[in-house]
Formats: structure tokens, sequence, C-alpha cells
């Protein structure tokens, strides 16, 4: 389905774009030469969902499977298989968008979280059945799980500072069509 997009989506898909670089930036700039014990937010991963589950229309699919696939070869992560599963994630959020609209905070922070370790375990299952190596999983569940307690921040900041606010329903686009 072809959709126009008004100068606004632009605008915001280049927002996206540019957090998006600062987030991988920010994740390949060495801080500590030791090795940690906990791994902190996938961020890229938490801005992705809040702004699909918030504003599809302003994230395409492409876009998505372009960044995750960069940070698989810039983290030497196996090629395509994280970003495949996130793809799959947004994929399912934005076909349940009317759903979201509707949904307090508490359930869609849950419907998030439960995508979240569905991709995790997918991920570690993957890694192990193709006898790949994996990151302890220590350092895999800490991450999941800063990465869900995380996620109410970033909505937070996508709504007031990036003005990405859900779809109400009825919503009208500059040209009138429904949202």
């Amino acid at each position: 389905m072809a959709e126009r997009s008004d100068g606004k989506t632009w605008i915001n898909r280049g927002v996206f774009v540019g957090l998006a670089f600062i987030i991988v930036v920010i994740a390949l700039v060495p801080r500590d030469m030791r090795p940690h014990s906990w791994a902190g937010p996938d961020m890229l991963l938490a801005v992705t969902l809040a702004w699909v589950a918030r504003k599809p229309s302003y994230l395409p699919v492409i876009v998505v499977a372009a960044f995750f696939l960069m940070t698989d070869f810039l983290f030497m992560r196996p090629p395509g298989l994280w970003a495949a599963l996130v793809v799959i994630l947004t994929e399912v959020i934005r076909r349940r968008t009317h759903e979201f609209r509707n949904m307090p905070l508490l359930a869609e922070w849950g419907t998030i979280a439960g995508g979240i370790v569905a991709i995790t375990l997918a991920n570690l299952i993957v890694l192990t059945v193709v006898m790949l190596p994996r990151p302890p999983v220590s350092l895999t569940v800490t991450q999941m799980l800063a990465t869900i307690l995380v996620y109410p921040l970033v909505l937070l900041a996508a709504h007031f500072i990036f003005g990405v606010r859900r779809t109400a329903p009825g919503e009208t686009g500059s040209k009138g069509h429904l949202i």
C-alpha cells in the first residue's frame, strides 16, 4: 500500500536516522578496556520499538533493516540474524498499531517486554543450534532486562523531546487521509 508522506513524517524519519547514528557511535566508542560483568541497554532497539509502537509511519521497515544490519556488521554479530529478529518484532508491533492506540502504558510495556524476551531467546537458540560463538548468557540477560527497564524512559523522551505521540483514533494526515 503506497502512502504519501507529509513533511513532518520525513522530518521525523530524519530525526530517527540522526538519533540512531548517535546511538551507534556512542556504543562504538570505547570507554573502558576491562571486561564488564553487566551489559547496558540496547538503546537502538528501545528507541526503534518506541517509535514503531507510537508512530509506525515514521519508521519504514527498510530503515529498521538497514540500521540493524549495519549494527550486526559493526558489532561483529552474525550478519542478518539480529536484524531479521528485530524486523519481525517491529512488523508484529506495526500490525498491532490499532491496539497500541488505546493500550495503557503498563500493557504496552508488557507487550514490548514480551517481544524483547522473545527475540533475545530466539537469538540465543539460533546461535546455539548453529554452534556459533555467543555472548555469555548473563550479559545477554542483563542487556535484555536493562532494555526492558529503560523502555518507559525512552517513551518519555520520544514523547516530550521528539514529539512522537500515539496516533489518535480518527487522526488524519496532512493530505486528509486517516492514519
